[in-house]
């Protein structure tokens, strides 16, 4: 997955970086929020029974309110988009591990390490130029 952002208008929320659209973005806070309700990882049974509840339209955004204004929100998104647009991408960019042993998705802090490690190939092809000029 590409990653473009922009150094001066960088958005506080990591998704607006990640996620190409907006309900990819609340897709994916409500995928690691149920990963985090179940202690940070869940299983690959879990992970199908969330993805069958997005494309049948039950997953809830918004639980329903004390107020008769505050109505309970649903959302709907296909499974196969869920599996190729959320949590691929999110596996590949570290931001989630799956661990074929045990047979669970786990968060994961692997997307900062990889960012700090391309940060330093930045700063070493930097230093590779500067000695080419000398």
């Amino acid at each position: 997955m590409v990653i473009l952002f922009d150094q001066y208008n960088l958005p506080d929320d990591i998704f607006k970086i990640i996620f190409a659209t907006e309900q990819q973005e609340i897709v994916g806070k409500m995928l690691l929020q149920y990963m985090w309700d179940n202690g940070g990882e869940i299983g690959k049974t879990e992970m199908g029974l969330f993805a069958t509840k997005l494309h049948d339209g039950e997953a809830i955004i918004k639980p329903k309110g004390r107020s008769p204004l505050d109505r309970e929100m649903k959302i709907s998104y296909n499974k196969r988009q869920f599996y190729d647009r959320i949590l691929t991408p999110m596996r590949g960019m570290g931001l989630i591990d799956l661990d074929l042993y045990k047979k669970t998705y786990k968060v994961s802090d692997r997307f900062n390490k990889l960012m700090i490690k391309i940060g330093l190939m930045w700063l070493r092809e930097l230093e590779k130029q500067s000695k080419n000029k000398l």
